[in-house]
């Protein structure tokens, strides 16, 4: 199992340079991989370009960006260009986003999420790929191809918590990226479904990329606390609340690793006997979870 950390989350307001600068930081301390998210800050695809000019092993992977403000064949071509400029380490995380943003905020349409991602990874992977797509699909018709020469296909993570998303990416994509999900979650649900859906449509086993808040704090219950201050508007969206209720999460804390450094070791060993191919840790910045402790105590389990 690799392990990773996230570089921001949602609502930091770190400039690029900042981004970038966490990116070799993590490199240097052995992470295997670094991930940033997409909402309504920075864009974390052309962050992550620009990191890749300053680091050189390190994956760099979004976590996740939202389907629905880019037309997959823009999508295509900008996931080509960042994985020419990070030597072939871009690891792309999609998703829907959420109903409130899509329709609140983008004013868009989100009755038919299925079929407007099943149709998104059709031009996806595709253009992605090399080949000419045409699709006279029920949520895309295009006719494109893109001209890049000899693209590398970066792999297509999805974020899936539900059971249909789930097949989905077992069917269409490289793995999924899970977020609130949680240990009983992933190992009871969340990973029998999604390679059962790869297995029977002939791909490979899929990658599982569990993003997991961590806290380091001698106190259990004090780390649990931080990280229900930092991502307690988690549980109120109803996905994720979906998810935490069926791996029986009250909230946010029930699904961190939170407590001392043999804590923390045990509960990573747990998402890797689950079944977890990537465990990226999301560390909250609040002196209760004593984050640059939590940073490092991570780190050397990455570096293993």
């Amino acid at each position: 199992m690799h392990i990773g950390i996230m570089l921001s989350m949602p609502g930091d307001l770190t400039n690029v340079a900042g981004l970038v600068r966490r990116a070799v930081e993590a490199e240097e301390a052995g992470f295997a991989s670094g991930w940033l998210p997409q909402v309504t800050g920075l864009d974390s695809l052309t962050v992550l370009a620009i990191a890749g000019g300053a680091t050189s092993r390190i994956e760099l992977g979004t976590s996740v960006v939202p389907t629905y403000p880019r037309h997959p064949v823009m999508l295509a071509g900008q996931a080509l260009t960042v994985q020419d400029a990070t030597g072939g380490r871009l690891a792309l995380g999609i998703g829907l986003s959420h109903k409130m943003m899509v329709e609140g905020v983008l004013g868009m349409d989100y009755s038919r999420p299925i079929p407007h991602m099943r149709d998104y990874l059709a031009v996806l992977n595709g253009l992605m790929a090399g080949e000419a797509v045409s699709l006279n699909g029920s949520e895309y018709r295009v006719n494109a191809r893109l001209a890049v020469a000899n693209p590398v296909k970066p792999p297509v993570l999805v974020a899936a918590l539900g059971p249909d998303m789930l097949r989905l990416c077992g069917r269409h994509a490289d793995g999924t990226v899970t977020w609130m999900g949680g240990l009983p979650y992933l190992r009871d649900f969340a990973i029998p479904a999604v390679r059962a859906a790869a297995k029977a449509a002939g791909r490979p086993a899929p990658r599982v990329v569990a993003m997991v808040p961590v806290a380091l704090n001698s106190d259990a219950d004090a780390g649990r606390e931080a990280v229900t201050a930092a991502f307690k508007n988690y549980g109120l969206i109803p996905s994720y609340r979906a998810a935490l209720d069926r791996g029986g999460a009250a909230g946010p804390a029930d699904v961190a690793v939170a407590g001392d450094e043999g804590t923390i070791a045990a509960g990573v060993a747990a998402y890797r006997e689950a079944g977890v191919t990537d465990f990226v840790a999301a560390i909250p910045q609040l002196p209760g979870a004593h984050p640059e402790d939590a940073y490092r105590v991570v780190a050397e389990l990455a570096r293993g």
